[in-house]
C-alpha cells in the first residue's frame, strides 16, 4: 500500500479508536492491531500518540478548510459568504462528528501539541473569515474585520456544543440563528464605512 494510503488508513482507524474509548484509554497496540501493521510502524509514521492524534486534529482542519471554501465560491454578498460558511461549518460537525468530538474532547487530555493544532484550526477559520469578509467589505478596517471574525468563530465554537445535542437544530438553523446575531452588528457596520 502507497504510504499517503497507509498514513490515511492509520488515521481513520485512530479517529475511530480515540473517539470510541477516549485519548487517555486508546493505546497505539489497539490501532496497530486494528490497522493491521506493527506498532513500530505507528511510531514510525506519528512519532507518537500524541502525533498520531496531532495528524488527526490535522485532517480535520484540512476538510473543513476544503469545505468552508467550496461553501463560498460564486457567492455574490457578504451576507451569502456568511451565512453558506456557516452553514458549512455545521453540515462538516453533522457529517463529521467522530473529528468533532475529538476536536472538542480529546484534545485537551493529550498534550500541548494537540492544542497547539486546535489552536490552528481555530486560526485558519479566523484567516478565512477574515479574507472574505474583506473581499467584500473593504472599507472597514484590518482590525475591525479580524475581531469579526475572530466573533464568528468563538459563537460557532459555542453553539456547536450546544448543537450536537439536539435533534431539532440543523445546520441551516445553526447558521440562521448565528446570523440573526451578528449580521446586523455587520450591516450596521458596513453602512458606517461604506462610504469612507
Amino acid at each position: 500500500m502507497p504510504r499517503a494510503q497507509r498514513e490515511r488508513q492509520m488515521i481513520a482507524v485512530a479517529e475511530e479508536i480515540f473517539a470510541e474509548r477516549g485519548y487517555q484509554a486508546a493505546s497505539m497496540d489497539d490501532i496497530a492491531e486494528r490497522v493491521g501493521v506493527s506498532k513500530p510502524m505507528l511510531y514510525e509514521y506519528f512519532g507518537s500518540k500524541e502525533g498520531l492524534l496531532v495528524a488527526c486534529i490535522r485532517q480535520a482542519r484540512t476538510e473543513l478548510l476544503g469545505l468552508t471554501l467550496a461553501s463560498v465560491e460564486g457567492v455574490s454578498t457578504a451576507e451569502e459568504a456568511l451565512r453558506r460558511g456557516l452553514e458549512a461549518f455545521f453540515v462538516y460537525i453533522d457529517s463529521h462528528r467522530r473529528s468533532w468530538n475529538l476536536l472538542r474532547n480529546e484534545a485537551a487530555v493529550a498534550g500541548q501539541a494537540a492544542m497547539d493544532e486546535i489552536e490552528a484550526v481555530r486560526q485558519q477559520q479566523t484567516a478565512v473569515n477574515t479574507t472574505l469578509f474583506a473581499s467584500y467589505l473593504p472599507h472597514l478596517p484590518a482590525r475591525d474585520l479580524e475581531a469579526y471574525a475572530e466573533i464568528i468563530v468563538g459563537a460557532c465554537e459555542r453553539l456547536a456544543m450546544w448543537y450536537v445535542g439536539r435533534e431539532d437544530v440543523g445546520p441551516a438553523d445553526a447558521a440562521e440563528l448565528i446570523m440573526r446575531m451578528v449580521w446586523s452588528g455587520l450591516s450596521g457596520a458596513i453602512a458606517t464605512n461604506g462610504d469612507k
